[in-house]
């Protein structure tokens, strides 16, 4: 049992923090509150004159699959040899001994959202995991959380040469498998038990099923506002759930994304405009986004950012005119709603997985600076 004793508490579920205690056993918040009474053998770390945090949360990366040592083998999150790999499930390609993991948690981000990359039209499934450990079945927060899909720039450039040069065969790639699964779907279902008149058994297909029954959402890449709208479409047009990822150019078209209600992450912001896609590029987007009225995530995309810079991306959204309090949770709970894990993370609260942070008083955790000067992931310090 620990118990985190007077320190000032930002809890994210309400903007003023607090003075006050806060209880954990077996890896879970039980109580928090003022002056709780700790059990005869508790570990008691004094916070007094300092400031708690709930662990950061990253909704959209590549952590563990994309490795801190450069050249090929340590790249393990794009399957170059077919644009549609629903199957494919980002915790195969998991490295919980790659360094930039540990370099996550030491920096406070303790949970995010990583699976396969942008390449293909469909990548796979992505995963939310813990920062720490050494085996991925033991980290997993949720498995899977959602389904990659990719528009723009990426999937054209990687597969030109095979038979998709043109948004218009990316959107056509991604009707045509999610039809070919609501068919395959139809056809097991009419079968029932009898086993004879089931479809062949389609790996591919099967994958999608938790798409169509709205288990998992699409988690659609899309920079430039034409092909956010058209994620948008291909999600009405099937009835599914997804969410946005990067946004680019979201604050062109604030007054669509906010009637269509989709979760939003952005980012990465920081570094130059490396494509076409990425030339309105700009850290007021999820200032204007979050102003309006969208739920918005602040991501690092890492390794395009590293992960241990989340918060210094939060930093920069701040003096782009972002609220310092929607900052804060673009990288907490926010994050943990578009990953659909907020019962366990993202807040400090009773029931709710022991993250938390750990800062000097006064320290801003989001000034693009600061560090955390302790770091517990459920319940246990990192060393």
């Amino acid at each position: 049992m620990l118990c985190i004793k007077n320190g000032r508490i930002h809890d994210m579920v309400k903007p003023e923090a607090y003075e006050g205690d806060i209880l954990v056993d077996q890896g879970k918040i039980v109580e928090i509150g003022k002056g709780l009474s700790v059990p005869a053998g508790a570990e008691i770390v004094d916070a007094s004159g300092k400031d708690v945090y709930p662990g950061f949360v990253e909704a959209h990366c590549h952590l563990g699959l994309d490795g801190y040592a450069i050249g090929f083998e340590g790249q393990d999150y794009n399957e170059m040899n077919d644009i549609c790999s629903p199957q494919l499930r980002g915790i195969d390609s998991f490295n919980p001994m790659d360094p930039t993991v540990k370099m996550a948690a030491k920096s406070g981000v303790t949970c995010v959202g990583t699976g396969p990359g942008s390449a293909n039209v469909l990548g796979g499934t992505f995963i939310a995991v813990k920062t720490t450990g050494k085996r991925v079945d033991d980290m997993i927060v949720r498995d899977p959380i959602a389904m990659k899909c990719a528009f723009g720039e990426n999937p054209k450039r990687c597969y030109k040469d095979k038979n998709n040069f043109a948004r218009m065969s990316t959107a056509s790639k991604l009707r045509e498998m999610l039809m070919k699964a609501r068919d395959y779907k139809a056809r097991k279902e009419a079968a029932g038990e009898d086993a004879l008149k089931r479809p062949a058994f389609d790996m591919k297909l099967e994958a999608l099923i938790p798409v169509l029954n709205g288990e998992i959402p699409l988690k659609a890449h899309a920079h430039q506002a034409n092909d956010i709208l058209t994620a948008i479409r291909i999600a009405k047009e099937f009835g599914v759930k997804m969410t946005l990822e990067h946004c680019t150019e979201g604050h062109l078209i604030v007054d669509e994304l906010v009637k269509e209600n989709f979760p939003c992450a952005v980012g990465p912001s920081l570094g130059h405009a490396t494509k076409f896609e990425l030339q309105n590029k700009t850290w007021e987007t999820p200032g204007i986004l979050a102003k309006a009225g969208c739920q918005v995530s602040i991501i690092t995309d890492s390794p395009v950012i590293p992960q241990q810079h989340l918060p210094l991306c939060a930093a920069m959204a701040v003096r782009a005119g972002m609220d310092s309090y929607e900052a804060l949770k673009a990288i907490t709970i926010n994050p943990a709603r578009h990953l659909g894990v907020e019962d366990r993370v993202g807040t400090l609260e009773a029931g709710k997985d022991a993250d938390i942070q750990i800062y000097d008083r006064g320290s801003n955790p989001i000034d693009g600076i600061t560090t955390p000067e302790t770091v517990f992931i459920n319940g246990k310090k990192i060393d």
